[in-house]
């Protein structure tokens, strides 16, 4: 069945079902050529890689063909996101007002990470958790249980207060601790409910996460043809798909830390004054000898406890002052095999043989004891503890294992950390080849920024959709009809040191105060470090603050928080780092000014970039040119993307970096932005042109 191009394509044009339906409703050439693509990805069977710049309605462009696909053929179509915020929008907006606009009447259902959702059996339990009565802990699940008698989705969303982690962590539903058709609560299980409204429906919307964990248990052996985490689908778009990689390298990791292991030995055993509570006194009191045995396991787990506590200390040592260390085959590890194997060993033998205790004492359970959820815990516990074991393994044998890297990372505070262990794959392409790209028919892959000068090549290489030889590869870059030549100044400064300069940092200091004053706030400044980030934040603040300029700075609040208060003040300059280069939505005068600080370049103590390096250069490649280089121009480019966010907004995006215009490669940076009017001159000429350009 072939979808029928122009009567879709007639929806966004002038007067269309839902171009009628659609405030301030402009005619986008862009949009329509990107729905001509994927309208051919569904009718060719065809992978698709599209690059659709900010404005062009990319939502739109794919949902008007995934709803007419699934009409007509009664075919189901997964769209995945990478943030909570787009997931909303298409399920609560976009979805209903083309359905509206269509006529086209389809079951649509949005399924979050099992996480969000309660678990009535889990809830019952901590209920009657003895220790937690009167506890503010017990005032939080008592609110939990009364909000659970009447909601309809058991979504963590919709309650009215938001528990603590730990409050949420002990009730919520969990894909090892399910019980299945042996739950009590199963026929008011509302994963079960979600799955039938999943089952029924012909849109589901997710988050890469869930994909990734649905895609792996079926290559696992679970199948294309039947339910797992999703119901089965053979077509799928992922919206933001540069940031698939990323995701996937998450969702494949592993890793475990000295707080991990303590949060599991408190549910198996806690002691308060003479009570002795947890899961291990539940299952002992099923037991003959229960006292015996319980004494047994607590000074095994005191054990773990004591070899996960002596395996961090050193560990955080190693990690110094980059924050990291990895275990790597081409470098002299042996000061860290000394410190760390003797006791990543000893952890392994003390979680085994615990696990093997245990195990023993289940297998000697009467048979009615097999639903009792206790047990079934407690065996999930087991099985994670084995899975730590697995990784301490992992980092002893780190030389063997060529495809992994093994890494460690210091968390928390500088007053409390601790070190995790991670263990994560180098290439990823070959695994998402045979998961995503191979066995289904159609993958539609859309974002602001997935092009390197107008090639694919890096992120179809690194995601595997370049692999596939069998099938038609469609792409193309969708340019924004926002007006940026005239709308927008890039500058950067011809006077500015080099990064690695000694005097790069104060000149940065100097310059950001500068232009945020000049544009009197409504200014994003992007950082690569938080070091860096800092300095600037101590140098530039008392001036701005005496111009009324409120400095806000990544750190000082939540993410969440940190961004409405700087949307709702238009004279504010927020400071920021990573996770703000992309995801930041600030029309009109709350930002007309964006400053880079510094190319996006990778810094050389990420372990698992240092390995992906490493594997460019041994299979002959250029690390640099083929790694390094397209992956800081995605992120540039997404930084670049702050500031035009409708097309009345107006600014100056700033960067302080002068290898953009003094390094061979800046012009790469250059061609992946739109045509800009440009100030490439010294600080003192780019602080008058954007006087003259802002006012």
């Amino acid at each position: 069945m072939k979808l029928h191009k122009t009567h879709i394509l007639d929806t966004l044009r002038e007067g269309g079902s839902v171009a009628s339906r659609l405030e301030q409703f402009e005619p986008r050439q862009a949009q329509l050529d990107l729905m001509k693509l994927i309208i051919r990805c569904f009718n060719e069977d065809a992978i698709g890689a599209a690059e659709a710049g900010t404005g062009v309605g990319k939502s739109f462009a794919y949902l008007l063909p995934a709803l007419y696909f699934a009409a007509e053929t009664r075919e189901r179509v997964v769209i995945s996101t990478a943030t909570i915020t787009l997931q909303q929008q298409l399920f609560g907006k976009d979805i209903p007002l083309v359905q509206a606009a269509t006529g086209v009447k389809l079951k649509a259902v949005l399924v979050k990470g099992r996480g969000n959702y309660l678990c009535l059996r889990r809830l019952e339990d901590a209920m009657h958790e003895p220790e937690l009565a009167g506890s503010d802990e017990h005032t939080a699940i008592n609110r939990i249980a009364s909000w659970a008698q009447n909601s309809k989705s058991g979504g963590k969303d919709e309650l009215s207060f938001t528990p603590a982690e730990q409050v949420w962590s002990q009730v919520c539903s969990d894909s090892e601790l399910c019980m299945g058709k042996r739950c009590p609560h199963l026929h008011h299980c509302f994963i079960q409910l979600l799955r039938k409204e999943a089952a029924a429906a012909r849109i589901v919307v997710v988050n890469h996460h869930l994909l990734f964990a649905d895609l792996a248990a079926r290559r696992e052996g679970a199948g294309y043809e039947a339910a797992v985490v999703l119901p089965p689908y053979a077509r799928v778009i992922i919206d933001e798909a540069h940031t698939i990689e990323g995701a996937a390298t998450s969702f494949f990791s592993k890793e475990f830390s000295k707080l991990g292991i303590m949060r599991h030995i408190g549910r198996l055993y806690r002691k308060r004054k003479i009570m002795r509570t947890g899961l291990l006194p539940r299952l002992c009191s099923l037991l003959p000898d229960g006292d015996i045995s319980l004494n047994t396991f607590v000074t095994a787990l005191d054990g773990i406890r004591k070899a996960a506590s002596e395996l961090d200390k050193p560990a955080l040592e190693l990690c110094g002052f980059e924050g990291t260390f990895r275990f790597s085959p081409n470098r002299n590890n042996n000061g860290a095999h000394a410190a760390l194997f003797p006791l990543f060993n000893t952890l392994s033998k003390k979680l085994l043989a615990f696990t093997a205790k245990v195990r023993k004492c289940i297998e000697l359970l009467p048979e009615e004891t097999d639903d009792d959820s206790s047990v079934w815990e407690i065996m999930v516990i087991l099985r994670r503890f084995e899975n730590i074991a697995g990784i301490c393994a992992a980092f002893t044998g780190y030389q063997e294992r060529h495809s992994e890297v093994m890494w460690i990372e210091r968390r928390g505070s500088s007053t409390d950390a601790w070190a995790a262990f991670t263990q994560s794959p180098v290439d990823l392409a070959e695994s998402l080849k045979g998961s995503l790209f191979s066995p289904h028919k159609t993958i539609i892959c859309v974002s602001a920024t997935l092009a390197v000068s107008g090639s694919f090549n890096y992120w179809a290489c690194r995601t595997g959709a370049g692999l596939i030889a069998d099938r038609p590869f469609l792409t193309g870059c969708f340019p924004s009809p926002f007006p940026y030549s005239s709308a927008v100044l890039l500058a950067a400064p011809n006077n500015a040191p080099l990064p690695d300069d000694p005097d790069y940092q104060d000149f940065v200091n100097h310059s950001v105060g500068e232009l945020a004053a000049i544009a009197g706030g409504s200014a994003l400044i992007l950082f690569t470090s938080y070091q860096s980030l800092q300095s600037a934040w101590l140098a530039a603040h008392p001036a701005l603050q005496s111009l009324g300029i409120r400095c806000l700075k990544q750190g000082d609040d939540d993410r969440t928080r940190l961004l409405q208060t700087f949307l709702a003040d238009t004279h504010s300059v927020l400071f920021a780092t990573d996770s703000f280069w992309e995801g930041v939505d600030a029309p009109g005068d709350t930002l007309r000014l964006v400053i880079l600080c510094r190319l996006p370049f990778r810094t050389p103590n990420d372990p698992v970039f240092e390995a992906r390096r490493e594997a460019v250069e041994q299979n002959g490649g250029n690390p640099f040119m083929e790694l390094s280089l397209p992956e800081a121009v995605m992120k540039f480019k997404q930084g670049f993307g702050r500031l035009m966010r409708r097309s009345s907004d107006r600014g100056v995006v700033a960067v302080l970096d002068a290898r953009l215009i003094k390094k061979q490669y800046g012009v790469h940076f250059l061609q992946s932005l739109p045509e800009t009017k440009t100030s490439f001159t010294s600080l003192s000429g780019i602080l008058r042109d954007m006087e003259d350009f802002l006012y």
